[in-house]
């Protein structure tokens, strides 16, 4: 982080501001309404600026800044077009220890004003850092619409009973559970409505609630890697979890939207380098739902795709313990969308099929039904089988010229694809980077074509639709 993000509280406190123009007037007006007392320097006022001081609501200490004038106040704006006198104002307030803004001059600032969204007393702000503020401002209206104007009436009736439910309720993990019961429910709708009463009647209610929190296991697709391509329902139960139990096909873009204070358990497999056994798994998933905990089993793809969802869900039901499951992208859909290779058209390919690579002894694939023409075959996990699938395709008729693709961590920055023919494909698998999912069918001719990702990830700095962050 550039800038470490603080909400101070100026309430009385006095501020300087060098300059009365209207720039200098844009900053005065939000420094007021956060109740800072406003001294100006400056040899002119603007009219808003002037009616201000007439009324009284600023402070004109002076025409002709001198350093003294650093000595009392609790921070400092510079917004004069002089870059002469902004520099004595920097130095002056950096040899004082002042927190100074200089304005359009980031070089020149310790602190700086983020673009807000003002539900008072909850506030949101987005900063860039200095190095984008329309990106900046740009994210700040989307938010403006998302969010509800009765937030602020929520988050104060919060606030009046804060101290309250801390008396009911001693512990931590208690009233977490007790606000979000409260927000994810009635509660809002009410106060939206304007039913205050009845708002605070339903928060008592829910004050007295004793039942101890039930344990809860949440099967959570992350999709392929993009987190762009998490489901939004995946983003809201990733921010309920007490503990999140990820494999190594989860992208850390997706677990960095992990609630914060959440425990994060690593119990990733790799071809050949289990970290920790199934069973492990699913005694952990177990054991922490049974002590009350939301548990988010999160699975690259989709968890009922070649994901052993359905096993872990088996073992939670045996438990007597609640599940539910938030489907993901797999990486069959994300990473050929992404590669611009449609898994059918009707030129090439009526059907599709997804297979994996890796089957257990006796359950062998049927290679006769696989081998047929005008079909796409998605193989995960095959890249390791690669020479087998090649040999067994063309010895049960699958044509060695077959267009084939090898898409390697699909939908990230650093996707790789490598084309060739069915013949090569065991050479092909060779050279490509893990984890890969393979693409067989003439549906491959069309990548050069309608690939998209390649050519805009070099532009997503460009376009915050595409790169939020």
């Amino acid at each position: 982080m550039d800038y470490l993000p603080v909400f101070a509280d100026l309430t009385g406190r006095p501020v300087l501001v060098v300059g009365g123009g209207d720039i200098a007037a844009r900053k005065i007006h939000l420094l007021r309404r956060s109740g800072a007392v406003i001294h100006v320097v400056t040899r002119q006022l603007c009219n808003e600026l002037q009616e201000l001081h007439q009324r009284q609501d600023i402070h004109w200490l002076a025409t002709a800044f001198t350093e003294q004038q650093l000595d009392r106040v609790f921070l400092v704006i510079a917004a004069t077009d002089d870059p002469g006198l902004n520099q004595r104002i920097y130095d002056a307030a950096e040899q004082r220890q002042k927190l100074v803004n200089v304005v359009d001059d980031q070089a020149r600032c310790t602190f700086i004003f983020p673009s807000i969204v003002d539900r008072s007393p909850l506030v949101v702000a987005i900063s860039s850092g200095g190095k984008a503020p329309v990106l900046a401002r740009f994210w700040r209206e989307k938010l403006e619409a998302l969010l509800p104007s009765s937030l602020g009436n929520i988050a104060r009736i919060a606030g009046q009973w804060r101290d309250r439910v801390k008396q009911q309720l001693p512990g931590v993990k208690q009233r977490r559970y007790y606000w979000e019961r409260l927000f994810s429910g009635r509660f809002s709708a009410l106060v939206a409505a304007g039913r205050i009463t009845e708002a605070e009647q339903l928060a008592e209610q829910e004050l007295h609630h004793r039942e101890s929190p039930k344990g809860e296991i949440y099967l959570v697709g992350a999709g392929p890697g993009d987190p762009g391509l998490l489901t939004l329902r995946g983003l809201q139960v990733l921010q309920l979890a007490d503990v999140v139990l990820y494999d190594h096909l989860v992208s850390e873009q997706v677990l960095d939207l992990c609630r914060r204070d959440a425990d994060r358990i690593c119990v990733g497999k790799r071809a050949g380098a289990h970290l920790v056994i199934q069973e492990e798994t699913n005694q952990l998933l177990v054991s922490h739902a049974l002590q009350g905990k939301r548990v988010v089993r999160l699975k690259g793809g989709d968890p009922f795709i070649f994901g052993r969802g359905g096993e872990e869900l088996q073992v939670a039901a045996a438990a007597g313990i609640p599940f539910q499951v938030v489907p993901g992208i797999t990486a069959a859909s994300g990473a050929t969308a992404y590669a611009g290779i449609p898994l059918t058209h009707r030129e090439h390919s009526q059907s599709v099929l997804f297979i994996t690579g890796h089957c257990r002894p006796g359950n062998e694939l049927d290679w006769p039904s696989l081998a047929r023409a005008r079909q796409t075959l998605a193989i995960y996990m095959g890249a390791v089988n690669a020479a087998t699938i090649s040999s067994q395709l063309i010895a049960h008729g699958r044509d060695g010229t077959t267009p084939v693709a090898i898409i390697s961590r699909g939908t990230r920055a650093d996707q790789q694809i490598i084309k060739g023919t069915l013949a090569e494909l065991e050479s092909l698998a060779q050279q490509a980077p893990s984890p890969a999912l393979l693409v067989i069918g003439e549906v491959v001719l069309l990548q050069d074509q309608l690939a998209w990702f390649q050519t805009s990830s070099s532009q997503l700095h460009e376009d915050p639709l595409l790169n939020p962050s």
